[in-house]
């Protein structure tokens, strides 16, 4: 369940690993450089609004005193026309706290009551001044930054406030931190797409591995070659190194294979002509023994030597071309038959040897050609992707003979077994066939054709 749900939500391949975490680690890197940004900018953006309120609090305060008549008098200008504008959300007043001292005064652009909190709920700090937020008049959020002060002879204590629009802050904030996304969305993006295309073309070199081992597979090339990296190329040396041993193996094996053949072949045949010599009964009984021990020692030895190359990465050989030659074979030998050739477009590979692929076809042509009367149908097909058995490919040969009987067609693919004595023939080729393509792990079917006679279905695995 663990691996069925770590392949359905993280694929195996290597480079959409890579892609994914550089690009989780970018934008998870970009979100944080975005939040500390953003942070910094706050803060100095909230610095720079208290300083300018402190000044203009301190400007207001030395514009402002106490007149002959007991009253506030003063003309502050504190350089900021949005102090001129009503409902700006910039404002300054001058409000007295002791009882003689005469009318507030207050800024042109406030039109209205701006409240304050108790000073139980936000006191004074050591400077007589306290700062705290509030909604405006326009129903701005408002900053205000208040100081109490000793005016004239009188002592009279005088409230001074002056009031900045916390809202436009905060909308140039917000402003400057859509910007910064944007920008740095973009800036991730081409990161994302640079570090992709990098990682893609970093992993090239394993893609000409591929293919190189393919080519290897398909039969066009024998060992690996090309211009690899130097953390690559040991790689492909020790590959070259494996397919070198393998190959010296196989070439040590036929070699041995031979010798035990060619060792046996004399005194078989030495007992077999001693065996005609006798005569009779017992010399036929021991020609009969030789010859049987003869052909069992050839049929393993096939089956050691195919056993061998089976799933040998040396030995791939092109199917087209080998049926191609083969039926041009038969149709000069067999002039009076009519062979009917279908091919796919595309080239099939046969993951064998081609002696045991020409020795398959040959056998089968040959008892198609054999019973068949008039026409001899050959089809090559290439099979969907299977799981366990790989990718596979189907060669077809029927003819328009008697046929088998069903009941028959399976005693038909033992050695030695022969349905029809008249024929010439020793009941080899079909049990060849059925040896050699049990050992490259196919399968064989002798079926009903549709032109009346046999119909011999092999199918083997590809390259």
């Amino acid at each position: 369940m663990q691996s069925f749900l770590r392949s359905a939500f993280w694929p195996r391949s290597l480079a959409f690993r890579i892609v994914a975490l550089s690009t989780i680690w970018a934008i998870v890197a970009l979100v944080v450089i975005a939040t500390v940004i953003t942070t910094l900018f706050r803060q100095v953006s909230e610095r720079g609004f208290e300083s300018v309120l402190s000044a203009h609090l301190f400007n207001l305060i030395g514009s402002v005193g106490v007149a002959d008549d007991g009253g506030l008098s003063g003309t502050p200008n504190l350089g900021d026309l949005r102090f001129s504008i009503p409902g700006s959300g910039w404002y300054w007043a001058v409000e007295p706290v002791s009882e003689d001292l005469g009318p507030p005064l207050r800024s042109l652009s406030l039109t209205g009551q701006v409240p304050s909190p108790a000073t139980s709920e936000v006191p004074f700090n050591n400077e007589f001044q306290r700062s705290y937020l509030t909604t405006g008049p326009g129903g701005q959020t408002l900053e205000v930054l208040e100081s109490e002060l000793l005016l004239g002879e009188g002592n009279q204590i005088a409230r001074f406030r002056v009031m900045g629009n916390r809202s436009e802050m905060e909308a140039e904030m917000r402003r400057f931190t859509r910007q910064l996304f944007g920008y740095l969305a973009i800036f991730g993006l081409g990161l994302v797409a640079i570090n992709a295309v990098a990682i893609l073309l970093g992993l090239r070199p394993l893609g000409m591995v591929r293919r190189a081992l393919a080519n290897i597979r398909a039969g066009t090339a024998q060992r690996l070659d090309g211009s690899f990296p130097s953390e690559i190329a040991p790689l492909a040396d020790e590959t070259n190194a494996l397919i070198e041993s393998n190959r010296r193996i196989v070439e040590r094996s036929r070699t041995q294979v031979g010798n035990l053949a060619h060792s046996l072949k004399t005194p078989l045949a030495v007992l077999m002509n001693e065996g005609r010599a006798i005569g009779g009964a017992k010399g036929e009984l021991i020609a009969n023994q030789a010859a049987g021990m003869q052909k069992q020692i050839e049929h393993y030895l096939q089956r050691a030597r195919v056993a061998a190359q089976r799933d040998n990465l040396a030995f791939r050989t092109p199917v087209n071309a080998a049926l191609k030659r083969m039926v041009r074979v038969m149709e000069k030998l067999s002039p009076e038959k009519r062979f009917v050739l279908s091919l796919p477009p595309e080239e099939v590979v046969f993951a064998g040897e081609r002696e045991d692929l020409e020795e398959i076809m040959g056998n089968l042509l040959e008892n198609a050609v054999k019973w068949g009367k008039s026409t001899i149908a050959i089809s090559l097909s290439r099979e969907t992707a299977d799981r366990s058995a790989g990718q596979m490919f189907e060669l077809s040969i029927e003819d328009d003979g008697p046929g088998i009987p069903e009941e028959q067609a399976r005693d038909a693919l033992k050695r030695g077994r022969r349905l029809d004595e008249s024929k010439p023939g020793t009941g080899l080729g079909l049990a060849i066939v059925a040896d050699l393509v049990e050992e490259y792990g196919g399968t064989v079917a002798l079926v009903r054709s549709e032109l009346g006679g046999l119909k011999a279905v092999i199918r083997l695995r590809t390259g």
